[in-house]
């Protein structure tokens, strides 16, 4: 898949970027004091996005790219700031932890071609954590 996927210390780094989005997306929901529970069960809300594939693989990746992008949850954000409202910062802070887990644990963006061809790297590729020189 070279070429169309994020290779060696870019990949990682792109990792552990995610890894930072969920770790700040935490600390930010617990420093608002919402609710854990409302957490727990809307974690995984963006991946209803997947059910884009039922109408084919370029309606999937769009739709699931659209739920797993940072821009939404970041304009909600600053939208819920702008108007005081927390409910709706926890809501975006959510989303915002979803993605940050997907991207730390190597799950891209979608390419067309299919669910598994991401932004970095096929998923469940063996040599996930092989860095390569560039």
């Amino acid at each position: 898949m070279s070429g169309r996927s994020v290779e060696g210390w870019p990949r990682m780094l792109l990792r552990l970027e995610g890894a930072c989005i969920l770790a700040a997306a935490l600390w930010a929901y617990g420093w608002l004091g919402q609710s854990w529970w409302l957490f727990a069960a809307l974690l995984f809300a963006p991946d209803l996005s997947m059910l884009g594939y039922a109408a084919g693989p370029v309606a999937g990746a769009v739709l699931y790219n659209l739920m797993h992008t940072l821009a939404l949850p970041l304009i909600g954000l600053s939208l819920a700031a702008g108007f005081d409202r927390t409910d709706l910062a926890g809501l975006a802070l959510i989303w915002l932890a979803h993605i940050g887990l997907d991207r730390a644990l190597g799950y891209g963006l979608k390419y067309a071609s299919g669910f598994g061809d991401t932004h970095l790297g096929v998923i469940g590729r063996a040599d996930d954590t092989t860095i390569a020189p560039h």
